[in-house]
């Protein structure tokens, strides 16, 4: 007998470090977006595939977060996660658990109040506050918005996010599956690889450069015995001040990012990885439609 299934893509927003990428890799048992503490780490829109027996498909579209543009990189990613919110089956929206709804927030409400899209509210970060916050947060935020779902969880301990795939699957149409059931992610393991390298730098470095950077993959391939893959990339900012700094005294920040960024790419490929990394300056990159697109941020997907 067939089974009927539900399938339907559902997108994630929220402030940048409300803890999207965090909740999204929980969900999907493994990791995929990049986390750190700092704004903007995920740029582009990342699709991740959850994939239930008997249920369906919830294919999951991390965008860049929703934020007023400052440079020509900025308003590439706004313009995509904009775009997003009309082309979904439903849309999560994180929030922290406060009883103030900051200008970030409002600027987002601004957005939904012109879709038709279902909204599912996330309070994000329970573990952080005491349960009547919570309950607080809810009431500030139900008298602004008809939302679809208000789901109260923890995205770095799991707590109630098993409720969570139950209520999008209730959103979603009925149809066959986009993708067979063994696919997480529909990213290209060069791209994957360009992002662990940037979220190790954007670990290891101080704040002033944290945007700042990109990553290309210049070569990877796979040795003839199939166990140890070469990998070679380009971490590139935007001043020479920037390339010492990423360097380091005699190269150590340099070698760690690299050992950082091998030992996680290691465990992703599942083999030993020769990782070699070079440091580029292109000044204002950012502010470059030939270069933003270059490093791999297009419009068009």
């Amino acid at each position: 007998m067939n089974q009927i299934l539900k399938s339907g893509f559902v997108t994630l927003i929220g402030r940048p470090n409300v803890g999207k990428s965090t909740l999204m890799n929980h969900l999907i048992g493994q990791k995929i977006a990049i986390t750190s503490k700092k704004p903007q780490t995920t740029r582009n829109r990342i699709q991740t595939v959850y994939t239930e027996e008997g249920k369906g498909q919830i294919i999951f579209v991390d965008t860049p977060g929703i934020h007023k543009a400052k440079n020509k990189l900025g308003e590439y990613m706004v313009n995509v996660a904009e775009r997003t919110l009309q082309d979904v089956d439903a849309v999560l929206w994180l929030v922290e658990p406060t009883s103030f709804i900051g200008a970030g927030e409002r600027h987002i409400l601004e957005k939904l109040k012109k879709i038709t899209t279902p909204v599912i509210l996330i309070i994000n970060k329970t573990d952080t506050v005491k349960p009547e916050a919570v309950l607080a947060s809810i009431d500030t935020y139900r008298v602004e918005y008809e939302f679809a779902e208000i789901v109260p969880l923890s995205a770095l301990r799991g707590d109630n996010t098993e409720i969570l795939t139950d209520l999008i699957f209730q959103y979603l149409p009925y149809g066959p599956m986009f993708y067979d059931e063994d696919t997480v992610t529909d990213q290209p393991e060069r791209q994957i690889v360009a992002e662990i390298i940037r979220e190790k730098s954007l670990h290891a470095l101080n704040e002033e450069i944290p945007h700042g950077i990109a990553v290309t993959i210049e070569r990877m391939k796979e040795r003839k015995n199939g166990r140890i893959t070469d990998i070679e990339a380009t971490i590139i900012c935007e001043r020479d001040s920037h390339k010492g700094i990423i360097i380091g005294k005699g190269g150590a920040m340099l070698k760690k990012i690299g050992s950082n960024a091998r030992f996680e790419i290691e465990k992703m490929l599942e083999r030993q990885v020769n990782l070699k990394l070079w440091v580029k300056v292109k000044k204002d990159w950012r502010d470059s439609d030939f270069l933003i697109k270059n490093f791999g941020y297009r419009e068009e997907e």
